[in-house]
This record gives C-alpha cells, structure tokens and sequence, in this order.
C-alpha cells in the first residue's frame, strides 16, 4: 500500500469500527487520533424494546422502516432472546420494507426477509416522501429508530394518517473516556490535524457540544485548515447546515471515505520552490524533494508561518504568536533551529540579521 497519507494527521470520531477505520488510514501513512464522540448502548433488555415489539405483534405493521443494520440485528436478536423471533420475522416477511441504506438492506437479507425500496439519498426525509407519495393513511409503519426519537419523521407520517410505532433497539451515550474527545477537540481548534472523519450525524453533534466554548474556534477550522470527511450525505447535514464545507464519498462506506481523504488532502498541501528544494507541507511533516521530514509541532507551525508569506521576514514577535501560550523569542529561535535540523536543508531558512526570518524563495 502507497504511502498517500504520509505526513498527516487524522481524527476518528467513530466507536463500533473506529480500528476498521484507524487500520485503513494507518495503511496509507496516516497518524491517527482516536477519540470516540460517542457509544452505542444495546436496550436488548429495554422495556420500550419488548412493548414497540408486542405491538408490531398485536397489529402487524404495513410497512417497516429499517434505518440501520446494527438495529434491525440487534431487534431480533433481542425478540430471539424473548422467544419472539419466529413471529416477529412472520410480522415483518409481511410488510412493506424500505431500507434506509445498505447496511440496514444487508442485515435484512441476513435474516432472511426482502426489501422493497432504498432511498438513494439515504436520508430519513427522502424516506418519508416517498412512503406520503406511495400512501400511507390508515397503515401502521414500524420506525426502527437509529440511537434517539426522530419526532419530525414521526409527526409527517402521523400528519399523513399512518400510526407510527417507534422501535428503539440502542441509544447513544457519551464515550465512557471523554478525554480523548477532547484532545481531539484541542487539536482541531489549533489546527494541529488534517482532518477528522465522522461517520453519523449524532457524532458531529457530539463534538460540537462537548466543544462548549471552543466551538466557533472548531467550526473556524472546520472551515479552514481542518478537512471535515463524513461518510455519507445524512451525516454531513449539521456541519452543512452551520456552513462548513464536507468531503464524502458518493457511497457510504468506510473504504469510499478513506478513498475520498487520499484524493482530497494532498491537494491541499502547499508546495513552493525554496533555496533549489521543491518544499510539500503536510500536517505534521515537510516533503523535501520527494523526501519526508516529521517535525515537531513548534518548528511545523514556524514553518507553515513563513510559507503562508514565502520569502517575505517575519519577526520573532510575529513567529511567538505560532508557538504555545508560555513561549519566548528563545523558543521561536529554539524552533527555528529544530526546523533547520528536521529540514536538513539548511539554506532553506534563511536568517535576516535584527529583523527575522524568511524562506529562501527561488
């Protein structure tokens, strides 16, 4: 596998396949940030679980709305566990199937039943037009909820004079170890990753809360420097709707998502012509000449100072405010030393006596 990733820094915001996730990218060269946004919390034992599931029982649904896979797997294993399992399978073999997406259509199958109809979109609003269009007044719908209650997709279906039971097989909690998020959260505000893959809607929401204060500073970077990569149109939706532009893939799936990362952060680097070297800026590391150079954060982000404003001087006062809170002119030459050593190009920093520093522009 080609080291595409190389120099970058990536964020997995994913709980249930984040080492999936983590291993693609790790493959290509990336370094990876784990920092799960949230869990999910099997209710196999939930007393909502079994009523939703007498319900579709006592009143077989004309149409059952399959939103994941993990859900629909973990509903009949729960009805499995209640000696339910035949007769829900019965219930469900009868209706109508629509499967938000493919992995709700592969668990579907795996249980033996058929599907009838997919959303391209995979979204829950496409859904629910087409099932008003088809019609729906006077039908019972089974809603397989997807972590937490989607009232607007209820309160449509109602309005058009379905009755809705909602069958809700997991929620979502906070990850049981929040520290990671928040170094994540830390990374991001400061522009210290490339990007940071998210793969549900209820996982942007997540980070964005528990950002707090930081969150504008988040959502900046988002909107700069920091690639937001989700795995699918419906996931994309609320950094969307706050305006942050979103890389994802036509087909939502993990292997698409890293191919869509590959193809989008090289292009982002800066590559200028310095001192006779061809100079690539990546994440947490400098191509020089074809070679990779890791760098420590400070001299990274001296460097990344200087090739915004190639070969004109910045001050050491200017380069400080690049550096960590705390930091002296001592540091910036500190750093600018380690750049030179981590370059191993000397010339390409070039001194400009009592003024500052610059690179040596071709």
């Amino acid at each position: 596998m080609r080291d595409e990733l190389a120099g970058f820094t990536i964020g997995v915001t994913a709980d249930r396949r984040r080492d999936e996730l983590a291993a693609l990218l790790q493959r290509r060269g990336a370094r990876v940030v784990l920092a799960p946004a949230l869990r999910i919390v099997p209710l196999a034992d939930d007393t909502e679980l079994r009523e939703a599931t007498r319900a579709c029982l006592d009143r077989p649904p004309d149409i059952v709305m399959a939103n994941t896979g993990i859900g629909m797997r973990g509903w009949l294993e729960a009805a499995e566990g209640w000696g339910l399992a035949e007769p829900l399978r019965s219930v469900l073999a009868e209706a109508y199937v629509v499967a938000r997406g493919p992995k709700a259509r592969g668990a579907i199958r795996a249980a033996g039943l058929h599907d009838q109809w997919s959303p391209a979109s995979e979204s829950c609003d496409e859904v629910v037009d087409h099932l008003r269009r088809r019609g729906v007044a006077g039908q019972v719908i089974a809603m397989q909820l997807h972590g937490e209650r989607q009232p607007e997709c209820t309160l449509a279906l109602e309005a058009a004079g379905a009755t809705v039971i909602e069958v809700p097989v997991y929620r979502w909690a906070p990850p049981t170890d929040p520290a990671p998020l928040h170094r994540l959260i830390d990374l991001v505000a400061a522009r210290l990753v490339d990007a940071v893959t998210f793969t549900s809607a209820p996982a942007v929401e997540a980070l964005l809360r528990a950002a707090g204060d930081r969150t504008d500073a988040v959502l900046a970077a988002f909107r700069g420097d920091v690639l937001a990569s989700c795995v699918g149109s419906v996931t994309a939706e609320p950094l969307l709707r706050r305006g942050v532009p979103v890389s994802a893939p036509n087909r939502a799936r993990l292997g698409a998502l890293v191919r869509t990362i590959v193809d989008e952060l090289p292009r982002r680097t800066v590559s200028l012509k310095v001192a006779g070297h061809l100079l690539t800026l990546r994440g947490h590391a400098a191509v020089v000449d074809g070679e990779l150079r890791p760098l420590a954060p400070a001299p990274m982000a001296v460097l990344r100072a200087l090739a915004h404003s190639p070969g004109r001087v910045l001050s050491r006062t200017a380069l400080l405010r690049t550096l960590p809170r705390g930091a002296d002119e001592h540091a910036v030459e500190m750093a600018v030393a380690r750049l030179r050593a981590g370059l191993r190009a000397p010339r390409v920093v070039q001194t400009v006596v009592k003024r500052g520093y610059r690179l040596r522009v071709d």
